[in-house]
């Protein structure tokens, strides 16, 4: 096929007239204008990634694009609560439905974060209470009810100037709009109702040290013949002389667990707010007594049904 002067050809595309011929890695960057490569059936020109992310170069290319603005939405509403533990209950119809037990106190709003502000939507929100130094010292003697974690000047400061009781520790919750709360407001349970589904966030249990097979489920050495004390090793990690390295990133025994878990897609069973207690369909990352975050989820929902029926129980 003879090749005109002013054309280039790629596998899978049309020929098409005015490429000057520059491939990427020739040494010269090739840009929206010189790439003349359409894709049959599809028809736009097929420009670099970062052509059509950034959108600064080239008449076809799309405008700029905000990841911060096209990222999903976080939550409507969310609370935060501690984990009690598990248990279970009867619904309407006779079944036994698995649920754990969150204990959720009043909450009370210190800080309201908003896009123009600080970039995101925001709630800073405290529970419990604390009682502050006193001269800026540490009381010794007699030992109070709040003689464990007072709070210092610094956090003080920060709850008076909101006007709000000293709380156990300050929790931020990422909502999408702030517009409907205000400084001093308190939110209990009642933000949940029975039948919605929530995403929980926790800080799971630590497992310690572990080896392949439990950390990353491996299946092990064989345990016949020719094995000796080698069953639950791991095997070889390392390579050749090329690359001569363990590669980042390769599975192998570790520190297990203790990190942030979110359970996502869980159905709250019931919201009782003068028990202060929030029931959720299935288990919960976390210890006992673990602080959770509540948050509504913007998943969508199965259309198998499963769960159903458990909010009615009593």
């Amino acid at each position: 096929m003879e090749m005109r002067q002013g054309a280039c050809w790629h596998a899978a595309t049309e020929l098409v007239p005015g490429c000057d011929g520059r491939q990427r890695g020739s040494g010269s960057r090739q840009t929206s204008a010189d790439a003349g490569l359409r894709v049959p059936g599809i028809g736009f020109d097929r420009v670099p990634w970062f052509d059509r992310v950034q959108g600064v170069r080239g008449s076809g290319a799309a405008p700029r694009i905000d990841y911060r603005q096209a990222k999903a939405d976080v939550a409507k509403k969310a609370i935060v609560g501690k984990k009690v533990g598990m248990t279970q209950i009867w619904d309407a119809a006779g079944r036994v439905v698995p649920v754990t037990v969150l204990s959720v106190e009043p909450m009370r709003v210190v800080r309201l974060k908003t896009r123009e502000t600080e970039g995101y939507s925001a709630l800073q929100v405290t529970f419990g209470y604390r009682a502050a130094r006193q001269d800026g010292k540490r009381q010794s003697g007699a030992k109070s009810a709040y003689a464990r974690g007072r709070v210092n000047k610094p956090e003080a400061g920060h709850f008076a100037k909101a006007g709000v009781d000293p709380g156990e520790r300050l929790v931020e919750l990422r909502l999408d709009d702030v517009a409907g709360y205000e400084v001093g407001q308190e939110l209990t349970a009642s933000v949940l109702q029975a039948g919605e589904r929530v995403d929980v966030t926790a800080v799971a249990k630590g497992k310690g040290f572990a080896g392949g097979v439990k950390r990353h489920n491996f299946s092990g050495q064989g345990a016949a013949h020719g094995n000796h004390k080698k069953h639950r090793a791991p095997g070889s990690v390392g390579a050749c002389a090329t690359p001569a390295r363990v590669f980042k990133g390769t599975r192998m025994a570790g520190r297990m667990g203790g990190g942030q878990v979110t359970t996502l897609n869980l159905e709250v069973v019931q919201a009782d707010p003068e028990r202060r207690l929030v029931l959720v369909k299935g288990a919960v990352p976390g210890p006992r007594g673990g602080m959770v975050v509540i948050r509504n989820t913007n998943r969508a929902v199965s259309s198998s049904g499963n769960g159903s029926g458990a909010g009615g129980a009593a």
